[in-house]
């Protein structure tokens, strides 16, 4: 991992809790002019530790009330079959989430719907015609308890190989 010092670290913290922050107000809560603070969210973003800036959207404010967590089996594994099922899963707006899983199964994936008729016509018509799918197996948030995008910062912050 490349390292980062405690300015690029607090600029990461103070992004993720609010990226509509202007270089101004980023650069006095971090404790830097504005000229310094700027290269470093631009190095940032350059070195890869800052990937995008984005919205997030209340999926209930928009109509999206469904979120299956579906469990993909797949017939054999293979780069050739498993790169044509990516390549399709990355196609589907309603998988916000895919995950290649160790245990049972090959990927997990977060599937959003607008109910479970949504979600029971969207499994059928896509998700079981996935190329080289053996079988799915799906369950339902039934509420709730966090959702967050931001990362856990605080390790970033320690010293390394037990050095003080």
């Amino acid at each position: 991992m490349e390292s980062i010092d405690k300015f690029d670290l607090a600029i990461l913290q103070e992004l993720q809790a609010d990226a509509r922050l202007t270089n101004a107000e980023l650069a006095q809560r971090v404790g830097l002019s504005a000229a310094p603070c700027w290269r470093r969210v631009r190095a940032l973003e350059a070195q890869g530790f800052i990937r995008g800036y984005h919205a997030e959207i209340d999926r209930h404010k928009i109509g999206l009330g469904v979120l299956a967590f579906v469990r993909v089996d797949t017939e054999r594994v293979s780069n050739d079959a498993t790169r044509k099922l990516e390549d399709a899963i990355r196609k589907m707006p309603e998988v916000v989430a895919c995950h290649y899983i160790s245990g049972t199964g090959t990927f997990e994936l977060q599937v959003v719907a607008q109910d479970l008729n949504g979600f029971s016509a969207f499994a059928r018509q896509h998700l079981m015609n996935l190329p080289n799918v053996k079988d799915l197996h799906t369950s339902f948030s039934l509420g709730e308890v966090k959702s967050s995008h931001a990362l856990p910062l605080g390790h970033l912050g320690k010293p390394t190989n037990g050095r003080t």
